[in-house]
């Protein structure tokens, strides 16, 4: 008897012995395969940011295309005529901007003039004030912040970029060319019964479509208020400015910082008093607070639905692998992969962690949460 129950002991403990041997050798295999992935997508960024970006603008034209072929017109020839639309709107604005950029190209060596003279004013005046003796040119050398000589290097460094991207209109044909093709290999190669395929095809893309709508309309709206201020403070390149401020907006947290540091760097040096900078500041604060907190949730809604811890680690790791592409498209990829895992009746409570679905008690919620929730029900009667 005793035999018996020390054997049986003996069973249990090798057998937990196996379990947990298991689960490092699980998750071991985890790490090694998010460790090459994303060593992947880090070296190979010249193939699949455009890639990546082709698959979201096809998602985006669909509809367009769709529609186009549904008047009789040929695939092929709806799809080019979806894609040359958009490249006109796209180089209109591009040519409206090429002046004003060519112009503050030009300038750059006199506002570099310009910052060099307001630095050792203002060093020479906190040098009488303190009585402490302070180099202005030690100083500008060790602030390479405002090496505005290179600057016209890092404004053509962005060629590469731009010869990059003319891949991705062949991408988009491809892409919508083969859609049915790809429909087909998802079908084929998933166990699961075809209607589960569609749907997460489905849901996938309308996220991705109802965030690159949303977007613009937000880019749009922000570019339109930044341009009417930077117009009225008197702004020799305000629409190059305004532009920017709304494309640099489309990166969370981040982008609002960097453009709104630039702008009000060029307002400082561009007027003769210290008010202009400090107006540019409150207002620009005004504008990413009416855009976080009215314009994008009522524009592009809670479609997306991914909290902002999840959207903040998207930034991050985005910006890390992609750059500046990674920082946008990371955040429309974490909500394809939140509807991906709750898919999945394992993966659930994963996409559950992306999520934003907290519940919140009426007592709870603040003031702020009170007036958007009042201010959406409104606007759906």
């Amino acid at each position: 008897m005793t035999i018996v129950i020390f054997l049986g002991f003996d069973f249990v403990y090798l057998s937990s012995i196996k379990m947990k041997n298991e689960n490092l050798q699980n998750i071991a295999n985890l790490l090694i395969v998010l460790i090459l992935g994303f060593i992947l997508l880090k070296e190979g960024s010249f193939i699949i940011v455009p890639l990546v970006w082709g698959v979201f603008f096809a998602f985006a034209l669909n509809p367009m295309s769709n529609w186009i072929e549904k008047k009789r017109i040929p695939r092929g020839l709806a799809i080019l005529s979806s894609i040359l639309v958009v490249s006109l709107l796209a180089l209109s604005v591009f040519y409206l901007l090429l002046n004003q950029v060519i112009g503050l190209i030009s300038d750059i060596p006199e506002i570099g003039s310009v910052f060099n003279t307001r630095v050792e004013t203002y060093l020479a005046d906190l040098q009488e004030f303190f009585g402490v003796e302070l180099n202005s040119n030690e100083l500008l050398d060790k602030v390479g912040l405002f090496d505005f000589g290179s600057l016209n290097k890092t404004i053509f460094a962005t060629g590469k970029s731009i010869v990059l991207a003319g891949i991705i209109p062949l991408y988009i044909f491809l892409l919508m060319y083969y859609k049915d093709f790809f429909v087909e290999f998802l079908i084929r190669r998933s166990k699961d019964s075809n209607e589960k395929i569609i749907n997460w095809a489905k849901d996938s893309g309308r996220v991705i479509q109802f965030y690159l709508a949303g977007m613009l309309k937000v880019t749009a709206i922000v570019a339109l208020m930044s341009g009417v201020f930077f117009y009225l403070i008197g702004v020799k390149y305000f629409l190059l400015f305004a532009v920017f401020i709304a494309l640099m907006n489309l990166i969370p947290y981040v982008g609002v910082f960097i453009s709104s540091l630039f702008a009000i760097l060029y307002v400082f040096l561009t007027t003769d008093s210290l008010a202009y900078p400090l107006i540019t500041f409150f207002v620009l604060w005004g504008i990413q607070l009416i855009e976080n907190n009215l314009i994008t949730p009522l524009v592009v809604g809670s479609e997306v639905k991914v909290n902002a811890l999840a959207v903040v680690l998207a930034i991050l790791i985005g910006g890390w692998v992609w750059g500046i592409s990674g920082m946008i498209l990371f955040i429309p990829l974490v909500g394809v992969l939140k509807i991906t895992l709750e898919k999945n009746e394992n993966l659930k409570a994963y996409g559950f962690l992306l999520g934003d679905e907290i519940t919140i008690s009426e007592e709870s919620e603040n003031f702020w949460k009170l007036i958007k929730k009042n201010f959406r029900n409104s606007s759906k009667k």
